[in-house]
Parts: structure tokens; C-alpha cells; sequence
């Protein structure tokens, strides 16, 4: 549909995040959908107007029960639609809005963190696994990363010397520096010397004579199926304008992902094209065309390299962890991050460097977690901080009396 063409090139025209433009567009779908069913044909949007957004939100709201988050997510989709594709302003409406809980984030005490990264590294798989899983959970505490920055963080942007790391292309197309926790140093240097390793393994054609050697494990010891060494392998998604620029990082260390799948993948030549930098498919015939001859890739239909870990995986790992560990508190990669932010709140630090570290364009985000806060810290303070009324009345032989002084 031409329409939905037009949609989607307007959200790359405007650099909305390549999850957003889906969204965005699944709900245009839907709403269209809505309509079809209603009429009993295809509505054109312009026809439908503030009557047709105000009936397809009520029917979100009372006929599926969703969340206030998902109908504010659908009204934001119709309005761009309505704005920035059709050029119409939408005028005043009265949709019954979903209720939208305010809803506090879990956090971890640093006992509870603690109490997590043993079970971490404790796990019984397999060894290096169990070290490349604690050492990213160790950087979503330490950092505030997402779990989808640290799964897509680059060689090249970690930066040992200077302690820190770059965060590319986090929410709202924003890049950040975060530090780099001195606990994490070792671990991850180790990490990278490895990861050099096996750059050098996927794209030497005959890697035996150093894995013999032992410069290169056996990659059944460490996890990596299918063996290691593949001709033309070695291969990392770009952004189209660094494979103009730069051909040769197609095959680079530095662009490689530092948490590498355990598996080869072979995809066509057009995956590894990016419109953006945060995952988004190159989508323009003409524009690939030039980048895969740009890239000495016109006459090859697919290409063989290291896609990065799946956050699905680290999700599940750190989930099933904290089950096994006891935990009653529904504890995700998130709460990690969650943990940061009120943990370097309740040590005193600024909020609005928090807000900085986390990559929040509003303070009013990062303001939640002053609610969650430990009073007995340097930082605590809130309703937290309250005294309880009860614990001035002393209970003593079955007798309750108001303590004084």
C-alpha cells in the first residue's frame, strides 16, 4: 500500500528509531483494518479524520482493554500519519482514554545485586558462556546500558584507556558516554583479545595450523558451533554511509560486535546495509546497488559473519537466574539499570548527572527514582523518608504506649 510506503519513508526521513517506524506502522495497519471491517471497505485516512482516531481509540480502550501505554502509542502513530504524511492537523476529540497506572520500577538492594552476580557466576553451563553472560550483567549494573546497547556495543567503542564507553544510537537516536567500571577492566580486556581472535579465525579460510597452536581455541571448547574459519568470512552489518566512506570496516575489528553470536550467519548482501545505525534495513534498490559495488560485493548474493547476541538470550539467562537464586521480586535485565540509577541516587550524585548516564531526554523520567530510594543512604529522601507515626508507640507486655522524647 502506498500509503504505508509513504509512512515508512517519512519516519526514516525524520531518523525515528527503526522499532518505532514498525510500531508506528503495524498501528496505521490496524487502524485501517478497523475501518475496513466497520464500512465494509477501505476508508481513506482523510475521510475518516477526528471521528474515525476517536472510534478506533475507544475501541482500543473499552473493546480490547489495553494498557494507557499502548493507546497513547496508537494516537502518537495516527497523528504522525495524520501530520507529518497527510499534512492535516487533527482537530479536538474526546476518546475514552485506557487508565495508565503510575507504576514504580523494581530495584535491587546492592545485597540483592551482590546476591545476583554470584548466581551468575555460578551457573552451571558452560564455562566461558557463564563469563561472557556475568561480565554483560555486570555492565548493565555498572553502566546503566540497555540490554539491547550492551548486545549491539562495538569493538571501537570501548575505550579501556580512558575508562569509558560509548553508546551509539541509544533511544531517540542519541549517542552517550557512559564509564567504564573498573571492576569490569580485566574481564572485558580478556574479552576483547578473544574477540580479536576470533575475528581473525572467521576470516582466515584455514585456521587450523593456530588452533592446533592454541592461539585460537577448539570453538566446541568455548560454546561456538560449526567450527570456526570460513573463506569471505568475517562479515558485520554497517550504515551505508560508513560503507561508502569506508569499505574496508565491512570486515574490520573495530566495527565488529564485542558480544558476538556463538553462531555463523549467512544472510544476503542487503542485511548488511543499514539505514542508521540501529539496525534498520537499507530499503532504496539504487542506493544498495551502489554501496554492494562499493563494497566489491556486486556479484555475491550472501555473506557469512558474526550477527551479535540476541537480547532474548540475555533476558532469559538473567530471569532463570534469579529464580534459582530465590529471588520473589520479578527481577529483568532492566532492573539492572533501574538499580544504577538509584543506587548512584542514593550516593549522592546529581540527578541530573544521572539523567545524563541514562540517556533521559526529560529529568522528569529520571525524577521516578528518587521514590524508590533508601533513606538510610547519604541521597535517600522522599516519602521513604518519612517517619511512620506507629514507630512512636512502644509495645510492651501486650500494652501500647506513646514513647516520648
Amino acid at each position: 500500500m502506498a500509503l504505508l510506503d509513504d509512512m515508512h519513508e517519512k519516519l526514516r526521513v525524520l531518523h525515528y528509531a527503526y522499532d518505532t517506524e514498525q510500531a508506528y506502522v503495524r498501528w496505521v495497519e490496524r487502524y485501517l483494518l478497523y475501518h475496513r471491517e466497520k464500512a465494509g471497505r477501505w476508508v481513506r485516512p482523510e475521510e475518516l479524520g477526528e471521528a474515525g482516531v476517536e472510534a478506533f481509540l475507544t475501541y482500543l480502550a473499552v473493546g480490547r482493554k489495553v494498557a494507557g501505554s499502548t493507546q497513547n502509542q496508537a494516537l502518537n502513530a495516527l497523528v504522525f500519519l495524520y501530520k507529518q504524511v497527510l499534512g492535516i492537523e487533527l482537530g479536538a476529540f474526546s476518546a475514552q482514554r485506557a487508565k495508565k497506572p503510575q507504576r514504580l520500577p523494581t530495584v535491587l538492594s546492592t545485597a540483592e545485586v551482590t546476591r545476583l552476580l554470584t548466581a551468575m557466576d555460578r551457573r552451571a553451563v558452560n564455562p566461558w558462556v557463564r563469563r561472557v553472560h556475568s561480565l554483560m550483567v555486570r555492565l548493565m549494573y555498572g553502566t546503566g546500558m540497555r540490554v539491547r546497547e550492551v548486545c549491539r556495543l562495538r569493538v571501537k567503542d570501548v575505550d579501556v584507556e580512558r575508562g569509558q564507553i560509548v553508546v551509539r544510537s541509544g533511544k531517540g537516536a542519541k549517542d552517550r558516554v557512559v564509564m567504564l567500571p573498573t571492576a569490569c577492566e580485566r574481564d572485558l580486556l580478556k574479552h576483547l583479545k578473544w574477540r580479536e581472535r576470533l575475528h581473525e579465525a572467521d576470516v582466515d579460510p584455514q585456521p587450523s595450523v593456530k588452533a592446533r597452536a592454541g592461539v585460537i581455541p577448539r570453538p566446541e571448547a568455548v560454546g561456538f558451533a560449526g567450527g570456526v574459519g570460513i573463506a569471505g568470512g568475517g562479515f558485520v552489518p554497517l550504515p551505508y554511509a560508513q560503507a561508502m566512506k569506508q569499505p574496508s570496516a565491512v570486515r574490520s575489528l573495530s566495527w565488529q560486535y564485542v558480544f558476538a553470536s556463538t553462531r555463523r550467519t549467512v544472510l544476503p548482501v542487503e542485511r548488511l546495509l543499514m539505514d542508521g545505525r540501529d539496525g534498520a534495513p537499507l530499503e532504496d534498490s539504487g542506493m544498495m546497488s551502489q554501496a554492494s559495488a562499493r563494497l566489491g560485493l556486486a556479484d555475491r548474493k550472501c555473506v557469512t559473519g558474526r550477527w551479535h547476541l540476541h537480547e532474548n538470550v540475555l533476558q532469559k539467562v538473567v530471569s532463570q537466574t534469579a529464580r534459582e537464586a530465590g529471588f520473589t521480586k520479578r527481577v529483568s535485565c532492566h532492573t539492572l539499570r533501574h538499580s544504577f540509577a538509584t543506587h548512584l541516587l542514593e550516593d549522592g550524585y546529581d540527578i541530573r548527572t544521572v539523567q545524563e548516564l541514562l540517556g533521559h531526554a526529560n529529568v522528569q523520567t529520571t525524577m521516578i527514582y528518587t521514590h524508590v530510594m533508601d533513606p538510610r543512604t547519604p541521597g535517600g529522601k522522599g516519602v521513604m523518608g518519612v517517619c511512620s507515626p506507629l514507630d512512636r508507640v512502644s509495645f510492651r507486655n501486650g500494652t501500647a504506649e506513646l514513647r516520648t522524647g
